[in-house]
C-alpha cells in the first residue's frame, strides 16, 4: 500500500489484466483523486476508464448490552439526516481493527475490549478505487468522544431485533445496510 502526503491509506492496485497504456490524475483533493486509465480492450480498441479513488475506511458494528450503536448525522452531500454506523478513513499504517477501535472511541466515546474483521472489499467497482472493511467490536466501556472539527453526530442506541429495520429506514447508506447484514449473517445480532 502506499501513503499519500495526507497520511491516508490508499490501496495499491494489482497489475492489469487488460495493457494499461497511460494513466493520468485529472483533479486531486485532499478527499480524493480523480482520474482515468486508457485500456487496451480485449478486442484491440482503446477506452478511457474513469476513476475516483477515496481513501480506504472501516465501518464498525458496535454491540453493547443488547444494543448497536449508532450515529445520527446530516450528510451534506445527500442533503438529510441519517442514522448510520459509526464509520471513518483507516490512517496510514493502521489495521481495519485498529482504525475501527478509534473511530468508535471518536465517535461514539465508546472504547472496545474486542474487535474482528467481518469483511473486507472494494466499493463500487464501476467507478470508485475504495476499499471498505466491516469490523464488529464488543465489550464496550464508555470514555470521552473525540470529534473531528467536521463531525456534528449524536450517538444512538438501538436495539439488536430493530437494528436491521432502522439501517434500512430511508434514508440510508451502503454501509449501514451492508454492516448489519454481514453481522446477522455471522450470528453476533
Amino acid at each position: 500500500m502506499s501513503e499519500q502526503s495526507d497520511g491516508r491509506r490508499h490501496e495499491q492496485l494489482p497489475d492489469p489484466e487488460w495493457p494499461v497504456l497511460d494513466s493520468q490524475v485529472e483533479y486531486e483533493t485532499g478527499w480524493f483523486t480523480g482520474g482515468y486509465d486508457l485500456v487496451e480492450q480485449p478486442d484491440g480498441s482503446r477506452k478511457k476508464y474513469y476513476w475516483a479513488e477515496l481513501a480506504t475506511a472501516v465501518v464498525v458494528v458496535a454491540v453493547t448490552d443488547g444494543q448497536v450503536l449508532f450515529v445520527e448525522q446530516y450528510r451534506p452531500t445527500i442533503r438529510e439526516t441519517q442514522l448510520e454506523l459509526p464509520a471513518g478513513i483507516v490512517e496510514g499504517g493502521e489495521s481495519f481493527t485498529a482504525a475501527a477501535a478509534r473511530e468508535l472511541r471518536e465517535e461514539t466515546g465508546f472504547d472496545p475490549s474486542s474487535t474482528s474483521l467481518l469483511q473486507e472489499f472494494w466499493c463500487s467497482t464501476g467507478l470508485l478505487r475504495h476499499r471498505r472493511g466491516f469490523v464488529f467490536a464488543e465489550g464496550l466501556e464508555l470514555g470521552e468522544r473525540e470529534l473531528d472539527s467536521n463531525e456534528f453526530l449524536t450517538p444512538r442506541s438501538i436495539p439488536v431485533d430493530e437494528a436491521l429495520d432502522v439501517a434500512r429506514a430511508s434514508p440510508t447508506n451502503d454501509a449501514t445496510v451492508e454492516g448489519i447484514l454481514l453481522a446477522q449473517d455471522e450470528g453476533l445480532l
